[in-house]
Parts: structure tokens; C-alpha cells; sequence
């Protein structure tokens, strides 16, 4: 019996999908956990910290490297991390939401494992549990290209700077949860944060950055923050757009960058003005005070003081609207492109579903919820994930709760909200329309896991078919996020061609926790290797399934896996 245990895990181990993308190289890390006391904006708090840093430490990989993440949860509550804007190719099992995940207990630990298979770009990882992301546990992720494609860039940049802006809250994260789950909001955010630091801007601020003369530097912007956009400048010089979330662009020159919730972009800025230093300023939009942050960046061996007047954010979202309609994708790059391959002609591609999506808020129970099309996502203790596999969804939640036309009814006061686990049942390899139409008088952000979509149009108004003829259908960036203007609609196509379930989310997360979500089933008929990797040995079982038996093979990999169970 022995010997039969030992040959059939040798077998495993031989056909472990691990394995099979073993000629790629690997990037380990090991991450521990905690809690810290700092002062992002001048008040002590209580942060979460990664190897004692905050931000965390920086992913900087190549395409198609593996990763193997040993995260250690050393806090006094479960915890999990997502990765932003990584597809997780056949791979929802490391996506790191509650739907998918059973989180990380207290002192425990779990080992992610995925590729960032044909990406390049920047993305970043942040925590999904509780209000956790309020206090930090983020960190940047670079995916560049392998060293044989040409980057279309006209000078190359000698060094890059992963900038993390972001409001931020001086009530712990803990204060913000009671707040919400007692049915208030969470109010204004405090300030705005720049990589863990808000600046004095009085010319006595360490330098966060530094330039030398004549220089070419890669500046990768991510607004991981809780509640409202961020627009970011650079005193005195200009930024050459290149990269949105893995799709290089067509590279226009601007002042200043809007990046809503959730967003990354790459600029290039070259340091060719007078040596000195110089700041670097990110500020709120769209808020009746906005608040700002700054950071320093210095010419190398330069001289003279930071100027105090600090350039001005644009006014209005209507120029925010703007300038994603002059965000363009750099068709003759070279470069990953979606899944799957030539798909980037997407738009003569047919449309086989249109689902319209829109964001409603109102009380349950006398508490403050918001939803998607009348349902509020509730994370059921079982994840849906595991469910699915287990072959027990139906004990667990109901698929399709929502209609794909949706329209809030004309004349009602406030529109009913159902609580309950929002799953769509899509089909796999199906390219689909989907609209979020936003009738509030505040931006909205989405982002959709697993999949890079076609951000084809944001206009105002209510969408209507006839609206199609408007679409950018040529050169639409390829990205994961995308934002709604107030009282306005945007559009975005999609191949589901990833099998597994994935997350579409506000990147607000407020509204995140309170409802504002829910996932996309996309299974695949076959059920085997080829379309989506089995269940993760050392996955964490929670819910009803803690203690059932493995479900019933689904591959060769799995039956083997499973008569090593059944022979132990």
C-alpha cells in the first residue's frame, strides 16, 4: 500500500500543472504579515505591514515568470490578498476574493502560486478582507516584457518608480468596518497618501525620487485608494503616456494624469530642466475639498529647493471624460496581446450577450447597501469557488439573480435591494457587451478579474443600443478597470475565454464591502486541463465542505491525486 501511495504522488507531481510551466523562471517570496504603528499623515495609527514595510515590496517580474508568494498571517483576523489586473490564466483558484478563497486564518499560512502568462504592465496587490484595505497591505506589481521584444519606446529609461497614491483614512481600519456595518458610511478620507507618505512640501522633505540630467525615467502610477480619484502632476515637466494596465499606448504628451480607483498607467518623464528639485503632486478630484500630497523628486547633485506653487488639477469631470477618449492603444507594438490570439480585431467580432449593469444604493433593514441591478453581493461562508467544485452550488447560492436589461423604475422613491450572493452564469468563450450605467452624481469604478476588456466608449445619459455606432472599435485600450462618470454609461467588450470565477467589483471600498459586486461563472463543458487547473492541494477549506470528501475527479491529474487519497 506504501508503494502504491508513493508511485501514484510521484505520478501527481509529474503532471502538476506547477510542473508543466516549469521552463519558465520562478520568483519566490515570503511575506509575514503584522501589524504597525506609523504616521502617513501625521497621526500614529495602526497600519498592516508586509516584511515590516508599507507600502509592501514590489512584484518585479518578466512575462510568463511563475510566482510563488508564502504569505504568513501573523494578525488577529483572516486574511487574503488579490492581485489587481494579473488574469490568472485557468487559474481563479489564486484570485485571493472571498468568493473563490476561503481566507487565511490567524496564524496560519498559504502558499499563492500563479504566471503572469503573455502580460506585461503595471498592476498591484491589496488586500479583501474585512476593511483591511483601508489599512494598507498593498504593494506594486511590474510584469515587463521578455527581453526579445522590442518595447516601443524611443529612448529607453535607465530606472522606473512604482508610485502608489491613494485618500487615506486616519480612523483604523477596524473603526471604518463598525462604521459601515452599523449602517453609517465611512465618510471623507483624511488625506492622500504618496507610497505610505504624505509630505510636508516645505522643501524639507527627504527626496522619495531621484533623477539624474538628461535622463529618461518610467513613472508607474496606481491609485490604490478607498474612495475618489487622484490626478496626478510632476512640477515643471510633462509625462509621455505608454503603458495603461498591460496595453502599451499610442504615447501623447500630457500635464497631468486623472487615474480613478483601481487604475495603473506608465508615463516617461525625462529629467531636462534646471537641477533642482522638484515636486511631485497628487491630489483629489471631484470632492468639494480636495486634499493633496506631495513628494519630492531631486536632480542628482542638484541645487536649490522645490518651487511652493504647486500646478493646479484641472476642474470638472468633463475633462476627466476627456482624456480617456484620447487614450489610445499602440496597435503596432510589439507586445502580449488578449486572449485569445487576435482578438485585438475585436471589433468584428459578433456579440452573443449584452449584460447592462447599474449601480443603485439604498437601505436594507435600515442600513446603508449598494448593488448592482437590485442584488447586494453577500459573501456566503462556503465560497462560491469550492461550491461549484464541490458539485454543491445549490446549497450555497443561486445563479442569475439579476436580469441583463436592467432599468431602475421610473417615479420609485428608492429601488428594493436583495441581499444575497450575486452569480452570473456565463458562457465560456462568449464575447460579451457589458454596460454600467451610472445614475448617482459621483464617479464610479469598475474592475473586472481574469479578463482584459476593450474600454470602447464612456458617454453621458442612458445607454441605448443605437449608442453602439459611437463605440471606438478600432484602437480601444485593452485594460481591467474603467470608470463612470455621474449620470453618464460606459461600455466594454470582452472575450470570456478564461474558465473559472471571476470578480467584478467597485473599486470604491465602500461599496465593494457593502454589496457592490458580483462574479461570473464561466465554466468550461470539458472540465479538464486544457481549460482551467483542478483545485490547489494546499487550498484552505472552509464552510460546508471543510470536512467533505474530494468531489469526483474531473482529469487525469485530479483521479491521480484522488486515488492517492482514497489509497492513504
Amino acid at each position: 500500500m506504501e508503494k502504491l501511495r508513493f508511485v501514484l504522488v510521484l505520478l501527481a507531481l509529474c503532471l502538476s500543472p506547477s510542473l508543466v510551466k516549469g521552463g519558465d523562471p520562478t520568483l519566490f517570496f515570503e511575506w509575514k504579515i503584522t501589524y504597525g504603528t506609523i504616521s502617513p499623515l501625521g497621526v500614529p495609527q495602526q497600519v498592516i505591514l508586509i516584511n515590516d514595510k508599507f507600502p509592501g515590496p514590489i512584484i518585479n517580474g518578466t512575462s510568463n515568470n511563475n510566482v510563488v508568494v508564502n504569505v504568513f498571517n501573523q494578525l488577529d483576523e483572516p486574511f487574503l490578498l488579490t492581485w489587481n489586473g494579473v488574469q490568472q490564466r485557468k487559474n481563479s483558484w489564486q484570485e485571493g476574493t472571498l468568493g473563490t478563497n476561503c481566507p487565511i486564518p490567524p496564524g496560519s499560512n498559504f502558499t499563492y502560486k500563479f504566471q503572469v502568462k503573455d502580460q506585461i504592465g503595471s498592476f498591484y496587490y491589496y488586500p479583501t478582507t474585512a476593511l483591511h484595505r483601508a489599512a494598507g497591505g498593498y504593494g506594486g506589481i511590474s510584469v515587463h516584457s521578455r527581453p526579445l521584444i522590442p518595447i516601443p519606446f524611443t529612448v529607453d529609461p535607465v530606472d522606473e518608480f512604482f508610485v502608489l497614491v491613494g485618500d487615506w483614512y486616519t480612523k483604523s481600519h477596524t473603526q471604518l468596518k463598525k462604521f459601515l456595518d452599523s449602517g453609517r458610511s465611512m465618510g471623507r478620507p483624511d488625506g492622500v497618501i504618496i507610497n505610505g507618505k504624505s509630505g510636508k512640501g516645505d522643501g524639507k522633505d527627504e527626496p522619495m525620487f531621484t533623477m539624474t540630467p538628461g535622463k529618461t525615467y518610467r513613472y508607474r502610477f496606481c491609485n490604490v485608494g478607498s474612495k475618489d480619484s487622484i490626478n496626478v502632476r510632476i512640477q515643471g515637466h510633462t509625462m509621455k503616456l505608454v503603458e495603461i494596465e498591460g496595453s502599451h499606448t499610442v504615447q501623447n504628451i500630457y500635464d497631468s494624469l486623472d487615474i480613478h480607483l483601481g487604475q495603473c498607467v506608465s508615463v516617461l518623464v525625462t529629467a531636462d530642466k534646471d537641477p533642482k528639485d522638484y515636486f511631485l503632486v497628487a491630489s483629489t478630484r471631484f470632492t468639494k475639498e480636495p486634499h493633496t500630497a506631495t513628494a519630492t523628486i531631486r536632480y542628482a547633485n542638484g541645487k536649490g529647493p522645490a518651487s511652493p506653487e504647486l500646478p493646479k488639477a484641472p476642474v470638472g469631470w468633463a475633462w476627466s471624460l476627456n482624456q480617456f477618449r484620447s487614450f489610445r492603444w499602440n496597435l503596432t507594438a510589439s507586445a502580449a496581446r488578449p486572449n485569445p490570439q487576435g482578438s485585438y480585431h475585436y471589433g468584428q467580432i459578433n456579440i452573443t450577450r449584452t449584460i447592462k449593469l447599474v449601480n443603485t444604493a439604498g437601505q436594507v433593514d435600515g442600513k446603508l447597501r449598494y448593488a448592482l441591478n437590485g442584488v447586494s453581493h453577500v459573501n456566503p461562508t462556503t465560497p462560491m469557488k469550492l461550491a461549484e467544485y464541490y458539485g454543491i452550488a445549490d446549497k450555497v447560492f443561486k445563479y442569475d439573480l439579476i436580469k441583463d436589461d436592467y432599468d431602475l423604475l421610473a417615479g420609485k422613491a428608492e429601488e428594493k435591494i436583495t441581499l444575497a450572493p450575486n452569480v452570473v452564469n456565463a458562457t465560456y468563450r462568449n464575447f460579451v457587451e457589458i454596460i454600467f450605467e451610472n445614475h448617482e452624481k459621483s464617479v464610479q469604478s469598475f474592475h473586472l478579474a481574469g479578463y482584459s476588456f476593450f474600454a470602447v466608449a464612456i458617454e453621458p445619459g442612458k445607454w441605448t443600443p443605437e449608442k453602439r455606432k459611437n463605440y471606438n472599435l478600432l484602437d480601444a485600450v485593452s485594460r481591467n478597470t474603467i470608470q463612470v462618470h455621474p449620470n453618464s454609461w460606459a461600455a466594454i467588450l470582452t472575450t470570456l475565454d478564461n474558465a473559472g470565477l471571476w470578480n467584478l467589483r467597485s473599486n470604491s471600498l465602500e461599496r465593494q464591502y457593502l454589496g457592490q459586486q458580483l462574479y461570473f461563472s464561466t465554466l468550461s463543458p470539458k472540465r479538464d486541463l486544457k481549460d482551467e487547473y483542478n483545485m490547489p492541494d494546499n487550498d484552505i477549506l472552509c464552510g460546508i465542505i471543510k470536512d467533505m470528501p474530494l468531489p469526483k475527479p474531473h482529469s487525469t491529474l485530479r483521479t491521480v491525486f484522488y486515488l492517492a487519497h482514497v489509497a492513504s
